[in-house]
C-alpha cells in the first residue's frame, strides 16, 4: 500500500466512524428535551463571548494564510469574523433557543368515520452533514439549528477556515457538556483532506441530508458525487427590477443597498432591471452612487446610451454571480419583459420588484419562480436572521422538501401518527 492510499484509507475511516458515532446519538438527540438543548446553545454563546479572543486569534492566522494564497477579497470577507460578526454568532444561538422547539409538534389531528385519530407531528431528519467554505460563523449557525431540531450534525468546513472553525468547535463541546447531551451530537471534521468530503456525501447509512453552502464547483461536487440527498442552491443570480410605477426616491436606496451592503453574499443583487420608461429619470442618479461605492457598471446598448462609462456587457454577464462590485444593468420593455429576463437568466434564489402598483407587484410575485420574491424591499433581506427564523443553515432553491431560509423546520420531517382506543379495521 502506497502512502498515499494509506492516508486516503486513514481519512475514510475516521469519516466514516464520525458517521457511525453520529448515528448512534441522533435517536438520543431525537427524544432530548427543550430546556437541554436550549442550554447547550445558551452556554455556546457565553462561551462564544468569553472566549473571543481566541476566536480573533484563530481568524486572523486563516485570514493571513488567506492572504498569502491570494484569495479573492469576497472571500477573504466571507472568512472575517470581526467584534460585531462574533456578536451576531452568539445572538444567533440565542434567538435559535427563544425559538419554539418544533419537533413533536403534531397537527392537522382529524377524527375518522372508522373511529381513529390521524395526524403528523414533526420529527427529525437525523443526522445532516454540511460542507462550507470560507464563513467561520456557518459552524455556529448550524450547530445551533441542527441541536435545536433534533439532528445530530457533522461539520466539514473549508481548509481557508481550519482554525476559525475549530475555534468555535471547542465552544460548542463546552456547550453540549453543560447540557449533559452527547459531545458527538456535533462533530466537526478536523482534516483539510478533500477525500473526507468525497467519503461523507456517499454515507447513505449515516448521513440523510448534505446541505453545501459554498461556491458553484463545490455545489456542483457535491450533487454529481453525493448518494445522499442534497439541499442546495448553485447560484445567487438576484435580480431588482425598477417598474414603471416605483417611486424613484425608494428605488434608488433600494438598488443601492441591494449591491453596496455586502458585496460577497447569496442575496447581493447581480443584475438591475430598469424600466425603459423611467430609465432616463433614474439612471443617472443611480451612477453617481454605484461610481461612488466603486461598483462597475456593465450594460446593455440601451442602458449604455444613458451611462457612457459602463462597459459593454456579454451575455455571459446575465449569467454571473459577481460576489463583487460589479453590477450588470439592462433596460427593458416593461414587467413582462424583466420576468421574462429572470426566467432565462435567475437562479431561483431572491428577486425584487420596486413598484406602487399592487397589480403589478402581485403580478410579479406569482410569476417569478424564486425562493424568495420581493416588493419594495433589498434582497439582502434574504437571510434566515432577518425572516425570523433565527440563524439559518443555508438557501435552499430546491423544490423539494424545503425551500427559501432553511430553519428548524426545514430540518425537520413528518410522521403520521395513529391513535385509537382498542380500534380494530373492520
Amino acid at each position: 500500500m502506497t502512502a498515499t492510499t494509506a492516508g486516503q484509507t486513514d481519512v475514510v475511516a475516521y469519516v466514516r466512524a464520525l458517521g457511525v458515532r453520529a448515528r448512534a446519538v441522533s435517536r438520543d438527540l431525537a427524544a432530548a428535551g427543550t430546556s437541554a438543548k436550549n442550554t447547550a446553545l445558551v452556554e455556546t454563546a457565553a462561551l462564544i463571548e468569553r472566549h473571543r479572543a481566541d476566536i480573533a486569534s484563530a481568524n486572523r492566522m486563516d485570514l493571513e494564510a488567506g492572504r498569502q494564497k491570494n484569495l479573492s477579497p469576497a472571500l477573504l470577507d466571507r472568512l472575517e469574523l470581526t467584534d460585531a460578526r462574533i456578536d451576531a454568532m452568539a445572538e444567533g444561538l440565542r434567538q435559535v433557543a427563544a425559538l419554539p422547539d418544533p419537533v413533536g409538534e403534531i397537527d392537522a389531528l382529524r377524527q375518522r368515520p372508522s373511529g381513529i385519530r390521524v395526524g403528523r407531528m414533526r420529527v427529525p431528519i437525523g443526522v445532516v452533514a454540511i460542507i462550507y467554505e470560507s464563513r467561520p460563523n456557518v459552524t455556529a449557525d448550524a450547530a445551533a439549528l441542527c441541536l435545536k431540531s433534533g439532528n445530530a450534525v457533522i461539520l466539514r468546513g473549508g481548509s481557508e477556515a481550519i482554525n476559525s472553525n475549530l475555534a468555535i468547535a471547542r465552544c460548542i463541546a463546552g456547550g453540549l457538556a453543560a447540557a449533559h447531551l452527547p459531545a458527538d451530537a456535533v462533530q466537526v471534521i478536523d482534516t483539510t483532506d478533500r477525500d473526507a468530503v468525497g467519503t461523507l456525501v456517499q454515507m447513505a447509512e449515516y448521513v440523510d441530508v448534505i446541505v453545501p453552502r459554498g461556491g458553484k464547483g463545490l455545489i456542483e461536487r457535491i450533487s454529481a458525487e453525493a448518494t445522499v440527498p442534497v439541499i442546495k442552491h448553485l447560484d445567487g443570480i438576484c435580480h431588482v427590477y425598477i417598474d414603471d410605477h416605483a417611486d424613484l426616491d425608494k428605488a434608488v436606496e433600494v438598488a443601492v443597498n441591494a449591491k453596496t451592503r455586502r458585496y460577497g453574499i447569496c442575496g447581493a443583487m447581480e443584475t438591475l432591471l430598469v424600466a425603459e420608461s423611467v430609465a432616463g429619470q433614474v439612471m443617472g442618479r443611480l451612477a453617481a452612487r454605484y461610481r461612488d461605492a466603486g461598483v462597475e457598471l456593465r450594460g446593455c446598448e440601451r442602458t449604455r446610451a444613458l451611462l457612457p462609462d459602463a462597459i459593454e456587457a456579454s451575455e455571459e454577464d446575465w449569467r454571473t454571480e459577481y460576489l463583487a462590485p460589479v453590477l450588470s444593468i439592462r433596460v427593458v420593455d416593461g414587467l413582462d419583459a424583466a420576468i421574462d429576463h429572470i426566467a432565462t437568466y435567475g437562479s431561483g434564489h431572491t428577486d425584487a420588484i420596486l413598484t406602487e402598483s399592487v397589480s403589478r407587484a402581485n403580478a410579479f410575485l406569482a410569476r417569478v419562480d424564486s425562493s424568495s420574491v420581493m416588493v419594495n424591499a433589498s434582497t439582502q433581506f434574504a437571510d434566515g436572521f432577518e425572516y425570523g427564523l433565527g440563524a439559518e443553515i443555508g438557501i435552499s432553491t430546491n423544490k423539494l422538501h424545503v425551500r427559501g431560509p432553511v430553519g428548524l423546520e426545514g430540518l425537520t420531517t413528518q410522521k403520521y401518527v395513529v391513535f385509537g382506543d382498542g380500534t380494530i379495521r373492520p
